[in-house]
């Protein structure tokens, strides 16, 4: 896969999708701390400290490079309001595979959001990165999340168990394949 050394963002007919910023980190806590955001989550602290602390982390991190994920935030246009945040990371051990991970705040869901910001990292991952493979996990449960995979052109490839100590989940993987 490419690296994008000059990454500026991307835009969308209603979204603007930038690099989250440390002054991004209380919206984004906002919402990902409300219960029924974080249980689909796999983010494990949502306190705006930790949320501006793997901002930070993230910062140095160019799109394509391995090592961890690079978070953009999600702006309507319209009113310069942060809706929610997507994510991308190189898969470890699995050269061009790119994962995605998606969260609008719940005031601002149901209008399409999701899956505007999704289908334009989906084809920035595949015709800029160059990954071969776009895939995102979501809870088995979590319906909304799963329309959005399928709305943005990704294909149901797996369905599986997962355990936390005596917690048993189930969740399913959307892949989206490049057609070169």
């Amino acid at each position: 896969m490419e690296i994008d050394h000059d990454f500026e963002g991307l835009d969308t007919e209603h979204l603007l999708l930038r690099r989250s910023r440390p002054s991004d980190a209380e919206a984004i806590s906002g919402y990902r701390s409300d219960p029924e955001v974080h249980r689909h989550q796999g983010w494990e602290r949502t306190d705006a400290g930790e949320v501006r602390a793997q901002i930070e982390e993230m910062a140095a991190r160019m799109p394509g490079e391995p090592g961890g994920w690079v978070q953009l935030s999600v702006i309507e246009r319209e009113s310069g309001s942060l809706v929610g945040d997507v994510g991308f990371s190189c898969a470890d051990g699995e050269p061009g595979v790119t994962k995605l991970g998606y969260t609008i705040a719940p005031a601002f869901q149901g209008r399409g959001y999701a899956t505007e910001a999704v289908i334009a990292l989906a084809s920035y991952a595949l015709d800029t990165l160059g990954a071969d493979v776009v895939r995102a996990y979501a809870s088995a449960d979590n319906a909304p999340s799963i329309r959005v995979a399928e709305k943005a052109g990704m294909k149901l490839v797996e369905r599986f168990e997962g355990r936390d100590g005596d917690e048993v989940w189930f969740a399913v993987r959307y892949e989206l394949r490049a057609q070169r």
